[in-house]
């Protein structure tokens, strides 16, 4: 197990390393450690050994090249993608490239994993593993997929930190936890997010994460009147009950793109009775956005407007085009996208050499879009 987590000062270092090469706005500041605009994700991919090898040799090169996120979520690929991300990071540390204090690690935890592949008896694999030892009862589950109790919790934490080989985690998402609005009401949502917050809240404590947040798909985005709709604020007050005002919920994540705007355009957020953005709600809570389908895994690499191309001149292909809009829209921290390809790498981090947008040309950028 690597000991240490990202800090202020180990990712100061990495940003001055990679000076020669990136942007200086390619890194933004949260809480003192500094992030990269740009995030590698390794969520797609076939489970076996050839897909694992891509996804070590990718992330490694992501983190030599000006990339210093890196996520992932325990379900992904049935635990493997964990596991590559761990064996990556391993090789760079064992040879000195990089120091565990340089780089951001987030996974999640809430769907039920299987272990490297899809089992013959996938519901004796469930009884075996998670009903019989009593880490979930029945009642626990959700979609026949979902849970988020902090026993299950505890034991995916668990069970990461082994896969990645860390003893810290920077950041552990909630992953979707709309999806138990499906079965429950919301009193006894809050109910459970309270406690699974808490178990949290413990596990900082204890030195097993950094900070945890939530990382949705439709919940933040939703209209308010949707059953499966989150209020930021409303989960930011669930986490000021369980800890004060020195709380850890400090990061979210969601989808936004060029195709899945809703983020920066819908004002389905309320804080303090106005109605704001996902993204403005999270600026005015003090809270991370890491965003996820940056490139709507591949769909948005081509055949973009010609007008993008108009207002993102020097950028040699649609998905760089693509990401350039995501990383330079006000309140994205870091936008991530998957990469398992070499050529997909050396094409995505070519953005970091570029600063993003100024305010005032993604404006016209974003009515031309």
């Amino acid at each position: 197990m690597i000991a240490g987590c990202a800090t202020p000062e180990g990712t100061d270092a990495y940003r001055r390393r990679m000076e020669a090469q990136t942007a200086p706005a390619h890194f933004r500041s949260f809480g003192g450690v500094g992030l990269s605009s740009l995030g590698i994700g390794t969520y797609l991919g076939d489970e076996d050994a050839a897909t694992d090898e891509l996804y070590r040799d990718a992330v490694a090169r992501a983190l030599e090249r000006g990339v210093n996120v890196v996520d992932t979520a325990i379900n992904y690929r049935h635990q493997r993608s964990e596991r590559a991300v761990g064996q990556a990071l391993a090789g760079l540390v064992q040879r000195g490239a990089l120091r565990r204090e340089e780089v951001v690690v987030a996974t999640k935890g809430g769907f039920i994993p299987f272990d490297g592949a899809v089992p013959a008896n996938p519901r004796g694999y469930f009884t075996e593993t998670y009903l019989r030892p009593g880490i979930i009862g029945r009642e626990d589950v959700v979609a026949g997929c979902h849970c988020m109790t902090p026993r299950y919790l505890a034991d995916q934490l668990e069970r990461s930190r082994r896969n990645l080989g860390l003893d810290t985690l920077d950041v552990y998402y909630v992953h979707n936890p709309e999806m138990q609005l499906g079965e429950v009401d919301r009193s006894e949502f809050l109910e459970r997010i309270r406690a699974t917050f808490a178990f949290l809240e413990s596990a900082v404590g204890d030195g097993k994460i950094g900070c945890y947040g939530t990382a949705t798909w439709n919940g933040c985005r939703q209209p308010r009147t949707a059953r499966d709709y989150l209020s930021l604020a409303e989960l930011e007050e669930v986490a000021r009950e369980v800890a004060g005002d020195h709380h850890h919920f400090r990061v979210i994540q969601l989808p936004y793109n060029l195709a899945m705007s809703e983020a920066f355009t819908r004002a389905n957020q309320l804080v303090d009775g106005e109605a704001v953005s996902a993204l403005e709600a999270a600026r005015r809570l003090g809270i991370y956005v890491m965003v996820s389908a940056s490139i709507y895994q591949g769909q948005l690499s081509r055949n973009l407007p010609p007008v993008l191309g108009q207002h993102l001149p020097g950028l040699r292909t649609d998905a760089q085009r693509a990401l350039q809009f995501v990383r330079s829209t006000p309140g994205v921290g870091t936008a991530l996208v998957g990469m398992k390809r070499a050529a997909h790498v050396e094409e995505n981090l070519a953005l970091t050499k570029v600063p993003p947008v100024p305010w005032e040309e993604f404006q016209r950028l974003f009515q031309q879009a």
